[in-house]
């Protein structure tokens, strides 16, 4: 906090600091609206910018937003989550900071296609849906979980998560292992070491050792396909940093193959 606080002082005369309400920035918000430059909070039920009524309905995220200047009671978003919500919310905040026209940002919000491997849904049908995610860290294996149970309540949830780094998952085992118990069903792959050398006694045993669910098991990469093909899931979620979306197209044929 203290390294950011240095960083926003930083902003020139004019401009603007956009933060989410709540952060323990009160002192430098002071000190920057003295010296001629604007702040604005953002937050769910909370901040100058306050998104409200969040719901998911018909596959997309409902949410209103308010302040002084806009009240948009049903914004409508094509991604799921609280995160998701917060993202838009902000970048709405930026953009009307930056002059940007309130009465096209609705339709813009809506018409947002998102980025690649951020909750990115590669196959939909009445069968089966398949996402992957980019997620490698405990807060975003939870927002990812959590936004596919807003999406798709009562359906089996399959996760294949590919641990990246043995540091990172020495030093977060326990919040991997709670992020993947709100899974039904969880693959472990190995860890992915990228520039890192192993680590002894760090392993995706290690994290499966301290999960709790019941449908738990390690797995190689070369074993998914066969997998997935034998127990077929409803929802699958491949999420992680290293390799593994090199999965994402041997998947993607094979739940095409398997709809005709």
């Amino acid at each position: 906090m203290e390294s950011y606080k240095q960083f926003v002082r930083q902003i020139k005369p004019g401009g603007i600091l956009i933060y989410k309400h709540g952060l323990p920035l009160d002192d430098v918000a002071a000190e920057l609206e003295a010296s001629g430059r604007k702040v604005f909070t953002f937050g769910i039920e909370e901040g100058y910018y306050e998104a409200f009524n969040v719901h998911v309905q018909n596959g997309q995220t409902i949410f209103g937003l308010k302040s002084t200047i806009v009240d948009w009671p049903a914004l409508k978003l094509n991604y799921p989550g609280l995160h998701n919500v917060m993202n838009a919310t902000a970048a709405i905040a930026a953009t009307l900071g930056a002059g940007g026209f309130s009465t096209e940002i609705p339709q813009a919000l809506e018409a947002f296609k998102g980025v690649k491997r951020r909750f990115d849904t590669i196959i939909k049908t009445s069968e089966v849906v398949y996402v992957d995610d980019y997620a490698h860290h405990p807060a975003e294996l939870e927002a990812t979980i959590q936004a596919a149970r807003s999406l798709y309540p009562g359906k089996k949830l399959t996760g294949i998560f590919q641990p990246h780094l043995f540091t990172r998952t020495r030093d977060f085992a326990d919040g991997f292992a709670t992020a993947l118990d709100k899974l039904d069903e969880c693959l472990l792959l190995p860890i992915y070491p990228a520039r890192e050398l192993p680590i002894p006694g760090v392993t995706s045993e290690m994290l499966l050792e301290k999960m709790t669910i019941k449908n738990k098991r390690i797995i190689q990469k070369n074993e998914i396909i066969n997998q997935i093909n034998q127990h077929k899931p409803e929802i699958l979620l491949t999420m992680g940093a290293g390799d593994i979306d090199t999965l994402i197209e041997p998947l993607k044929q094979l739940f095409m193959s398997s709809s005709k």
